[in-house]
């Protein structure tokens, strides 16, 4: 598969990645300077003025241009990227030993968990404080700004059913905007104030640390909020190519986001009552209309691009079966990307709605916002230095100097951050538990469906044994597919048909589905056919994580190698409907079976899943003590 970078010339690619990309980490100036202050009740001085910036200027180039842009973006998964990728490099590692990779995935689930948690709140905290600079403009408006975001939010997921195709092509020009006007209006108060570049000396940073060490602990809980969005680099690198991204964040975002904290900084160099809102009131006067216009632009962009990603995601873990199956509507019949998934949407939007009815500003929505940041990035560090260690083969030596001064960095992060969890940081790590709780739950819950399939049934060479010799058997004509995720033993459905309708079909074709750790599989490595009998044939199906399942295409390409005429007409899909039942014993707790029962009762139907035509399928139903 091409891509997109190979597609469209560079200058056009670096635009569209800059539009979906950066679009949280490049809303943060909205809020970031002005809770750094906050968060402790600092005095505005010029050695914490200077020594926050400095924070702010080395966590940027530490953090996201050194780690995740120069380090972990070498590791694709063949072009893709993001925290389930990474996870699936490092189950491939043969210097990891089988029994210890159980803890990579639970690491990975983690990190994905809190993932979640981060698209819920990136989209209230952006929206609120990019509307509330119309109460810098007059108070008239302060008792609007909870509806006006309320309005806003619902209008954009009532779109997503549509698709982002059509307002994702002015994505990457508002967003220009955007980093060019933050990074102007940044100038023009630098030049007011240029003292204030000696920001990126770390000695104001030191000086700042040393003299006021729990002052300085406490304020890197605000600090976090400068590099919100870094894993979105990450995670989009399969969209755009790697290069697209790095030349968009050193050549404009970065620049225009230090630009702008800057001049945040000399804003407060020259008038410290300005810490009310320090973003809006650099504005000049004559702007700030339009400039609340284009930040809420901004803001919906990073929000889309946070809900993207998210759906994103979820369909991934779907794909790796780490979530049950799930409606997944495709808005676009050229992009593969971009999908739809009705279900995640309603409950991010529920979600979302009742933060901002629960913390009301920006300001109280910042003491939850980072706390899940911080441990998904703690997870990222430890991922990609097993990745060095197993795959790449880096010298633990090497892996340690890489791996420990970001290690400390990311524990300094949690820690501080971990004195919000009373006053909102609980949402995201409750959020993060409950979907960590899903993942472990259905991924535990399959592997003992599984178990007892194994243990209970029939082996399939000893079944096509006794058919051949049995002559009592009625052969009809036609085709009957099984799906089966067992592919060794007899599916239920098979034994069913043959015990209730007394028949057997003349070619009986079982179906497994893989997916493997990659994103794609290409057409030519679709299928694998195997001739068991002259009655009974295996095929296994090849996906990847990205891939939409097509069982009705992967048929059609296993009849060309076997020689057989496809005709949908002829072939009858025979489904397994499996009815869980809760009993005690072995197993999971009895909480987390129940949990299980109601998620395989709950998921969407196969046919609908694998796209295939519900008037050719055939449901049987089987019990399953657990």
């Amino acid at each position: 598969m091409q891509s997109t970078a190979k597609k469209a010339a560079l200058p056009a690619i670096t635009l569209a990645a800059l539009g979906v990309v950066f679009g949280d980490i490049g809303t943060s100036p909205l809020y970031a300077l002005r809770q750094c202050f906050l968060t402790a009740h600092i005095a505005i001085t010029e050695a914490t003025v200077l020594g926050i910036l400095s924070l702010i200027f080395w966590c940027l180039m530490l953090t996201i241009s050194f780690k995740y842009v120069t380090v972990i973006m070498r590791a694709d998964n063949n072009g893709e990227g993001g925290i389930m990728s990474l996870l699936a490099l490092n189950l491939r590692s043969t210097r990891i030993a089988d029994n210890k990779k159980i803890y990579l995935i639970a690491l990975g689930f983690v990190g994905a968990s809190l993932f979640f948690g981060d698209g819920i709140i990136t989209p209230a905290i952006s929206v609120l404080s990019a509307i509330e600079g119309l109460s810098i403009a007059t108070p008239m408006f302060n008792k609007w700004l909870m509806p006006l975001a309320l309005g806003i939010l619902t209008a954009l997921f009532l779109v997503q059913r549509h698709g982002t195709g059509t307002m994702g092509k002015f994505f990457g020009p508002i967003t220009l905007t955007w980093f060019a006007s933050i990074g102007l209006i940044g100038i023009w108060s630098i030049s007011q104030t240029p003292y204030v570049l000696t920001m990126v000396s770390p000695h104001w940073a030191l000086n700042f640390i040393f003299h006021q060490p729990f002052v300085a602990f406490l304020t890197m809980g605000a600090v976090i909020l400068t590099v919100t969005g870094g894993e979105a680099l990450y995670a989009d690198m399969g969209h755009f190519g790697r290069l697209p991204i790095r030349l968009a964040w050193f050549i404009i975002v970065l620049p225009c986001l230090l630009l702008n904290y800057a001049g945040q900084g000399a804003l407060l160099l020259r008038n410290p009552a300005a810490i009310e809102n320090p973003f809006y009131l650099l504005v000049p006067e004559w702007a700030l209309y339009p400039m609340i216009a284009l930040a809420t632009a901004a803001a919906v962009i990073a929000s889309q691009a946070v809900i993207t990603g998210v759906f994103s995601m979820a369909n991934q873990a779907i794909q790796l079966r780490y979530l049950p199956r799930l409606t997944v509507h495709h808005t676009s019949d050229v992009e593969q990307g971009q999908i739809y998934l009705p279900f995640i949407n309603w409950v991010l939007y529920i979600s979302i709605l009742l933060l901002i009815l629960i913390f009301q500003t920006s300001a109280n929505l910042a003491n939850a916002y980072g706390v899940a940041v911080t441990m998904t990035m703690f997870c990222d560090t430890i991922l990609i230095a097993v990745l060095a260690y197993g795959l790449w083969r880096w010298p633990k030596w090497k892996v340690a100097i890489f791996a420990i001064p970001l290690l400390i960095i990311d524990i300094i992060f949690i820690a501080s951050t971990s004195l919000k969890i009373v006053s909102g940081g609980w949402v995201p790590i409750l959020i993060g538990a409950i979907v960590f709780t899903i993942l472990m739950t259905w991924k535990n819950g399959r592997e003992i469906v599984f178990g007892r399939l194994e243990k209970d049934a029939l082996p399939l060479d000893l079944f096509i044994k006794s058919v051949s010799l049995n002559g009592d058997t009625m052969i009809v004509p036609g085709e009957a597919v099984f799906l089966t995720g067992t592919p060794n033993i007899v599916p239920h459905a098979m034994l069913h048909n043959i015990k209730h309708n007394k028949v057997l079909h003349e070619k009986n074709i079982l179906v497994t589905v893989i997916t493997r750790d990659v994103p794609y599989v290409p057409d030519l490595e679709r299928v694998r056919v195997e001739v068991l009998d002259a009655r009974f044939y295996r095929i296994y199906v090849y996906y990847g994580f990205k891939d939409q399942p097509n069982i009705p295409q992967a048929l059609e390409l296993a009849y060309k190698q076997l020689s057989f005429e496809f005709d949908m007409m002829q072939i009858s899909f025979f489904i397994s409907r499996d009815r869980l039942i809760h009993t005690l014993g072995d197993g999971m707790a009895p909480w987390r079976e129940k949990l299980f029962i109601s998620m395989q009762r709950n998921t969407s139907p196969v046919s609908d899943f694998y796209q295939i035509p519900s008037n050719r399928v055939v449901e049987m139903g089987s019990q399953i003590e657990i």
